[in-house]
């Protein structure tokens, strides 16, 4: 007999295994898991209800909160693994940080905006004087070109050259001694999350989302690959399209016919950009396409849906979710087809509790890489190219 159990004792154990997989799938027993795809391994936390139109975006923050709750979101996420390393760190140790003071003349034209021009109290007990004005800066430590090119020399004694580029294509002159560009391996890295992006806008959010439209798109560089792609995604699903780029609204500005608080003031002539956040709002989804898809370029495109309380619909960088929260976007290149993204988007339009959780990172708090690509854009570049100068010795740096 005891030849026959030996069998028996290797094939129990494989039966059980095999029952218990037989159960799983089909369906008696469900794992909760995140209600968006996730580029990483995470633990999950998904709930989700039956099939229920929503538009009143307070009422699905509240079923979320009910059936899920920040404890369970963050617990979910307590292991996102962004990658450090995009985003450039701060400039460490101050005994090596040099001068006391830098001045810097932004020279020529810029999209900078002049409500940058200020005296800036920086880390380290370091002072910066960040201005477009000669008369100012009249002893600059370093000047800033971006419309035009360096001086092809340096003397020592002579202020530093500083040239920034932003474009995708992110090319040094060959002439500067520091490069501003939007990647961490630039001497200064400077993101597109920073409010000074949007300055002068409504900023009116709305609490109600339409459920006969859900996506909004606002384009006026009608690139050919990307307006291929906006066209394919739109003959899929409802849309709104504010820009020059397959307009359907009949013109720019509609947006203020259709969305009346969304306006700068009675007297105010209108521009596309018054009113981007406040009519972004009323929609679930914005579609986010950048001019070139490349690592690290991340544009105030998806910012800016974030920043009106929508939920991006994202295509550009194949690195995106070192800038953004977790569970945050939508990334449309984690989708076997443009069929399989509208089919998902709808599906989440009449989900509010797996909507709301495309929100909870901002409600709960959990920032992943989001909160350093914010203090690594524009706002703060002031401060962080006066160190940079700094510890190069402004004036005093070595002739190249």
């Amino acid at each position: 007999m005891l030849p026959l159990l030996k069998p028996i004792n290797y094939l129990a154990p494989m039966l059980v295994s095999a029952l218990f997989l037989l159960v799983l799938f089909s369906g008696y027993l469900e794992f909760p898991s995140l209600s968006s795809p996730i580029p990483i391994p995470t633990p999950s936390v998904r709930v989700r209800g039956p099939k229920s139109p929503f538009t009143d975006l307070a009422a699905a923050f509240e079923l979320w909160d009910s059936q899920v709750g920040c404890d369970r979101f963050r617990s979910a996420h307590a292991r996102w693994a962004a990658n450090a390393s995009a985003i450039q760190a701060d400039g460490g140790d101050c005994a090596a940080a040099g001068m006391d003071h830098v001045s810097v003349l932004v020279k020529g034209w810029t999209w900078i905006p002049d409500s940058m021009d200020n005296l800036y109290s920086c880390r380290c007990g370091k002072t910066c004087l960040w201005t477009k004005s000669p008369v100012l800066a009249d002893h600059p430590d370093a000047i800033l070109f971006e419309s035009a090119t360096p001086p092809l020399t340096r003397k020592k004694g002579d202020p530093l050259r500083v040239y920034m580029d932003l474009e995708a294509s992110r090319k040094p002159s060959g002439f500067e001694d520091i490069f501003i560009g939007y990647h961490a391996k630039d001497d200064v890295q400077s993101t597109y999350a920073g409010t000074l992006f949007h300055k002068n806008r409504n900023y009116q959010v709305s609490s109600q989302k339409r459920n006969d439209i859900l996506v909004y798109w606002s384009s006026s560089r009608c690139l050919p690959q990307r307006n291929q792609l906006a066209q394919k995604f739109f003959s899929l699903i409802s849309y709104h399209s504010f820009g020059r780029c397959l307009n359907n609204v009949g013109g720019p500005n509609t947006a203020l016919s259709l969305y009346p608080k969304c306006s700068m003031g009675e007297n105010s002539v209108p521009h596309w950009w018054d009113h981007l956040h406040c009519a972004m709002s009323h929609y679930k989804f914005v579609l986010a396409i950048e001019n070139t898809m490349t690592e690290s370029y991340v544009t105030e495109k998806l910012y800016y849906a974030l920043d009106s309380g929508a939920v991006p619909i994202y295509f550009g960088a194949p690195n995106v979710w070192d800038f953004v929260p977790p569970n945050s976007i939508i990334d449309g290149s984690k989708f076997s087809s443009l069929e399989e993204l509208a089919s998902y988007v709808k599906e989440l339009a009449d989900d509010p509790i797996a909507y709301a959780e495309y929100h909870a990172w901002r409600r709960c708090g959990v920032m992943g890489n989001y909160g350093k690509t914010r203090a690594t854009s524009l706002d703060t570049l002031p401060c962080r190219l006066c160190e940079f100068v700094s510890r190069k010795g402004g004036r005093n740096a070595r002739a190249l």
